[in-house]
């Protein structure tokens, strides 16, 4: 069949099956609507796999009848997924606007947290250590500075350059930590 080389072809072709696929399909459908539209994707499917038809095997009605079985078998497959999905949410409490608004925040919250440690992971190591003991882990400057084997004075000053860099990249909300200078 040339259909979807010859668009006289095709129309014909069209013409003279048009009311058997509806019929077809309307036998297996209920919604009119999904009936066109199954209508309209039989031909389509038709028309992409036209190469496909040999008269030696069948008439060309038999072949079409071939196509749309696949076409409405995969609807209703997909169909019957949906249900099957819906029914697996139904009765599940489902996010509202404050829901929705509580995840926005946390996406950026942890947008800004991204940030941070991607920012973090281009500091010196020395720097690096003390800030994720310190922000990160929770420890005083002294419990990171007896932790690295360094001098208080020492983790304060690197904790101080940390927090510089970091301002540059993030918000400073991200990098404070309270109690601490």
């Amino acid at each position: 069949m040339r259909l979807n080389e010859d668009p006289a072809a095709f129309e014909a072709f069209y013409r003279r099956h048009i009311d058997a696929v509806m019929r077809f399909v309307v036998r297996r459908v209920n919604d009119p609507h999904l009936a066109a539209d199954l209508t309209a994707d039989i031909f389509l499917a038709a028309l992409d796999s036209a190469h496909t038809y040999r008269p030696g095997r069948g008439s060309e009605i038999a072949w079409l009848y071939g196509v749309a079985r696949n076409v409405v078998s995969a609807q209703l497959r997909r169909t019957a997924r949906e249900a099957q999905l819906t029914s697996r949410v139904a009765g599940r409490r489902l996010m509202d606007d404050d829901d929705l608004g509580r995840m926005v925040e946390k996406i950026d919250a942890e947008r800004q947290m991204r940030h941070a440690l991607e920012a973090m992971r281009d500091l010196p190591e020395g720097e690096r250590a003390v800030l994720e003991l310190v922000a990160i882990d929770q420890l005083s400057v002294a419990e990171a500075a007896a932790a690295l084997g360094i001098r208080q004075v020492t983790a304060r000053v690197r904790l101080h350059r940390a927090r510089r860099a970091l301002l540059e990249v993030v918000s400073p909300s991200a990098v404070y930590v309270e109690g601490q200078a």
